[in-house]
């Protein structure tokens, strides 16, 4: 998605209260972002918790601010300052995480981003967006510019079949349509399901849904999504994330305040974050039975 983020904000680079930040990286992708910008790209160097505040400050001041790195390293590292500098005031300074997920597989643990959006949407004023396909980085960018308040982009790489019609992006959208259990994926983790329910009689074929924006207060639980569940009481939630402060967590507490009962319920997330060995996201996606071979057998067990 890094190509479709560069894009995007090229085209907000005439607007000269735009400022980009970078920890360091971007090299071979964001070089026409950095020409199109001029002085307002600014490398801050390998000093995320610098680059937080200054992008807080800047902030202050009227200017759009992105601030970019890998996800680990715009999250969790200068946390306090996104806490203290950002959210305290409100400020809608735009974190871009690339790499969610399981996306720097091979880089091992301090890289992977399996606790973020956990971590941060307990901060006042969080709304994280989480795009699912390469598609919807465009989208995404013009709703967190739209937003008066801080915002985490989680980037990854769009996974739909070969072919397959993109949809346009919305906070909630339905992939596959059927009679089976209803199964809900968060961001570029659902496309790598569709091609094996599309396969799927349709009688047993799960409704497929995609969240790419939280949280749930804001946006709120479809009301085609919650016939669904009422109808038909087996749901699966699949996340590249912890079980800790997962979807899966938010979304039955909101289930429980709404009155529905899940009779039927199957979590499937990020199992660790250290292994014994490590490959490629698909591998590590697998090693913690994320894979759609592993959602297949889970949904025989609904």
């Amino acid at each position: 998605m890094r190509q479709q983020l560069c894009d995007s904000l090229v085209g907000r680079a005439k607007l000269p209260q735009m400022v980009f930040m970078t920890g360091d990286l971007g090299f071979m992708a964001l070089e026409p972002l950095q020409e199109a910008l001029g002085e307002r790209f600014i490398n801050a160097g390998v000093a995320e918790q610098n680059m937080v505040t200054v992008a807080a400050a800047m902030s202050s001041q009227g200017l759009e601010v992105w601030a970019y790195s890998i996800a680990p390293f715009i999250y969790a590292r200068p946390f306090e300052q996104i806490r203290n500098d950002i959210c305290f005031h409100n400020l809608p300074v735009k974190l871009i995480g690339n790499g969610g997920g399981y996306g720097y597989g091979v880089m091992g643990p301090t890289h992977h981003a399996i606790d973020d959006y956990g971590a941060l949407l307990t901060l006042p004023g969080m709304t994280v967006f989480i795009p699912a396909f390469n598609e919807d980085v465009e989208d995404v960018v013009a709703a967190s510019v739209s937003i008066d308040g801080p915002c985490y982009l989680r980037m990854g790489r769009g996974e739909p079949p070969s072919g397959w019609p993109i949809p346009r992006f919305a906070p909630w959208r339905q992939l596959t349509t059927g009679g089976g259990p209803v199964v809900i994926a968060v961001g570029p983790l659902a496309g790598s399901y569709i091609a094996s329910f599309e396969a799927m009689a349709s009688n047993a074929r799960p409704n497929l849904w995609v969240i790419s924006a939280l949280p749930l207060e804001r946006f709120s639980l479809p009301d085609l999504l919650l016939s669904q569940l009422k109808s038909t009481g087996s749901l699966c939630v699949a996340e590249e994330h912890v079980s800790q402060g997962s979807l899966a967590g938010q979304l039955m507490l909101e289930l429980a305040h709404r009155g529905i009962s899940v009779k039927h319920f199957k979590h499937l997330h990020a199992l660790a974050h250290n292994y014994d060995l490590y490959g490629s996201q698909n591998y590590l996606r697998k090693r913690s039975a994320l894979d759609s071979e592993t959602m297949n057998n889970a949904l025989g067990l609904l």
